[in-house]
């Protein structure tokens, strides 16, 4: 069963950028290592079991998996082959007691793109976590357009008109998500999910909040931000307004 870590201080989570999937079976662990990159200001979900990784990975978008290998349903090296297989560029960092040089090159050569032994020291999960989260996942991660507004996932840049539009990580990703899916309605429920975590208060307006901030950044004079409201529903950019 999947486990998000609810933010104690909304700052972690208004502050956070990016989403995170912890798979780690020992559950003293796993709430440790969840907390921490929670700390460091990450949306982050936990999942137990391969099964539970594969489901998570197929109804969320992660930036980043950190992945345990003896799992009590199979090897998380599976996970991993996968999503190369499909050609899904989620960064993946191993984090294992596997620790021979063997065990680490096949860890690579299946995909992973990092590889951290256990025992371990948080600060130094949260650097690699840093420093993966800044390598572009797929050099061939397009850019998106909606009109004159243009996302470039890469270098993690917005321009309206040709103008740079500095946004927050949260509205980067916000942005990213209607983009992503030009023309459709976004709920407001899959946002939450996409760019907090699973467990965000829902009742919250907080979606609202982060949108009526990156309309403000979209403005132009006498040009709004294309990002329409459809009542009780949510949000689409594009399409009819």
């Amino acid at each position: 069963m999947k486990r998000t870590f609810t933010c104690s201080s909304s700052s972690f989570c208004d502050d956070g950028d990016l989403r995170i999937l912890v798979v780690e079976d020992d559950v003293s662990l796993g709430p440790v290592i969840q907390r921490g990159l929670a700390e460091d200001g990450h949306a982050v979900d936990w999942e137990r079991t391969l099964t539970g990784a594969r489901e998570a990975a197929v109804v969320n978008s992660y930036q980043l998996i950190v992945l345990d290998l003896g799992l009590p349903d199979g090897d998380g090296l599976e996970l991993c082959r996968e999503l190369r297989g499909r050609d899904d560029a989620t960064r993946v960092l191993l984090l294992t007691a596997r620790d021979t040089l063997g065990d680490k090159v096949t860890g690579l050569d299946a995909g992973a793109d990092d590889y951290l032994t256990k025992p371990f020291d948080q600060p130094e999960l949260s650097a690699r976590v840093r420093a993966l989260l800044r390598r572009p996942a797929d050099a061939r991660n397009p850019q998106l357009e909606v009109g004159d507004i243009r996302l470039d996932p890469a270098s993690h840049s917005v321009s309206r008109a040709g103008v740079q539009v500095p946004l927050t990580a949260r509205e980067f990703a916000l942005l990213h998500y209607l983009m992503d899916r030009a023309g459709q309605v976004v709920p407001r429920t899959d946002l939450l999910e996409a760019v907090w975590d699973a467990n965000y208060d829902g009742l919250s307006n907080v979606v609202d909040v982060h949108v009526a901030n990156l309309r403000r950044k979209l403005e132009m004079p006498d040009s709004p931000a294309p990002i329409g409201t459809v009542r009780g529903v949510g949000y689409r950019i594009g399409g009819r307004a």
